[in-house]
């Protein structure tokens, strides 16, 4: 059925049927390990430890570390991780640790394992610090990143906390909704980097402060730039088209994907989904958004493998961009 709707070439339209019953939830550490460590000679050797993950909150683990042993089940060629972790999340786990692979020296860790959409989140804000940091770094300390995911509501909170911290610091901050796969708060999000200050506030004894944040109105009021790629979709576009129309900032990388239309969900009694359109979107010259991508102002396309190099050319030129706007450059 979802091949027979594709051929209308509607981009929020589908079928889904009822959930399935997806099997028992994997409990998760927050360790990496050496692939080839284990495929030539079965052995889990550490590469990474999650920020904030039972791992990390542990303070016992070392990148380079071998884990031995899950709740005394040895770990060799054949063991799968998966399944001695599963039914585990939020239980008590007993690892084996050793900094070597013969195991001369061990050290038992306990831990309290979570689920995978809780480490996705930590790889996801482990990849955004990531991003500041690079931003920072080639910015001389002068421009603030946030990323925005998705255009719901935890994802706007999630805005403002992100916000809170660049705006009191930085002289511009780039906003980045690559990958962002709508939602409905674009007219917040917009009102935010929009607002302009036309008022200081200023207690004795302590710092200026712009009067729109110091009494509670979510406010930037420093410049920004939008980078966008093929996959900001949805209400992401929404966001773009605003900021575009608004003349809040330019925008760089790559058009948006060209698929934004509201919808609505009706269920049958079986718990087959469909989802349907319900409300075209047109931007102020009456185009409707459908399948009309929203452009950019600077081109820029990451080269295929430009992430296994630490370099992101789509930051370098939004940072560029905005150092120029801001006179810093």
């Amino acid at each position: 059925m979802n091949m027979m709707v594709g051929e209308l070439n509607a981009s929020h339209l589908g079928v889904r049927g009822a959930l399935p019953f997806r099997g028992a939830p994997i409990g998760r550490l927050g360790l990496r390990f050496d692939r080839r460590e284990f495929e030539n000679n079965g052995r889990l050797k550490i590469t990474e430890i999650i920020t904030l993950s039972p791992a990390a909150v542990s303070q016992k683990i070392k990148v380079g570390d071998y884990l031995l042993s899950v709740d005394k089940t040895k770990i060799g060629k054949n063991t799968n991780l998966n399944e001695l972790l599963e039914n585990k999340v939020g239980k008590r786990v007993e690892i084996e640790i050793s900094s070597s692979a013969g195991g001369a020296k061990t050290n038992k860790v306990v831990l309290k394992p979570i689920g995978t959409r809780a480490e996705k989140n930590l790889l996801y804000r482990a990849w955004v610090e990531a991003n500041r940091a690079y931003v920072e770094r080639i910015s001389g300390g002068k421009l603030g990143y946030v990323h925005l995911p998705n255009m719901g509501s935890s994802a706007l909170a999630q805005l403002y906390i992100d916000l809170d911290v660049q705006n009191q610091k930085k002289q511009g901050v780039v906003v980045d909704i690559r990958n962002n796969n709508g939602g409905f708060v674009n007219p917040y999000v917009a009102d935010i980097f929009s607002r302009r200050g036309y008022l200081t506030m200023h207690e004795r004894g302590f710092w200026k402060v712009p009067a729109r944040s110091a009494l509670g109105q979510r406010s930037l009021e420093r410049p920004t730039i939008l980078i966008t790629n093929q996959h900001s979709l949805s209400d992401a576009e929404d966001l773009t088209e605003g900021y575009r129309s608004l003349k809040i900032g330019k925008v760089v990388g790559e058009k948006t994907a060209g698929w934004i239309i509201f919808t609505w969900s009706p269920r049958l009694f079986d718990g087959t989904t469909f989802r349907l359109p319900r409300a075209k979107i047109t931007d102020n010259n009456g185009q409707n958004m459908e399948l009309n991508p929203r452009p950019v102002d600077v081109k820029s396309t990451r080269p295929i493998g430009e992430t296994l190099t630490g370099k992101d050319s789509q930051l370098d030129v939004a940072v560029r961009e905005l150092l120029r706007e801001t006179g810093k450059i």
